[in-house]
């Protein structure tokens, strides 16, 4: 029994990378829509964001568009995981007070529940990392040995 149990641990083990993966790829495919319907029409996205009440419209499209396309791409790449899972956080937090509150949690009402997921998702990645299958660990290696 003991043999299986350890057995058991040395594959979960083998497989501690795939989260961090298997997150970075689930979270830029979740913003890639997003972003690109803002990077493709700030103004449309300006216009949105004052119905909304947020302040400097303009300005927070573009910093809101171009946060979420550098998300896609630097979580795709596991590149700066950890300094781009804040400001993504704070973009979904944005969208849970300003859009999806009043709906609810449930997804299919228009509520909070996929943008919480994604903010969890977020912090674990901003907490552990990028994993080792991503440039931050490729990065990292390559430092370490040129010390």
């Amino acid at each position: 029994m003991k043999n299986a149990i350890a057995k058991y641990y040395a594959i979960l083990e083998k497989l501690k990378d795939l989260p961090p993966l298997i997150f970075r790829l689930v979270i830029a495919y979740g913003f890639y829509g997003p972003a690109m319907k803002k990077v493709g029409n700030f103004e449309g996205t300006a216009k949105f964001f004052a119905k909304l009440d947020i302040p400097l419209p303009t300005f927070n499209a573009y910093l809101a568009g171009i946060t979420e396309f550098l998300g896609v791409w630097l979580l795709l790449l596991g590149l700066g995981t950890r300094l781009i899972a804040i400001p993504l956080m704070v973009t979904m937090a944005v969208a849970i007070y300003t859009v999806h509150y009043k709906f609810g949690f449930k997804a299919v009402d228009n509520g909070y529940q996929i943008q919480l997921y994604f903010i969890f998702m977020l912090f674990l990645l901003l907490i552990f990392g990028s994993g080792r299958i991503s440039l931050d660990h490729l990065i990292g290696r390559w430092r370490k040995n040129r010390e």
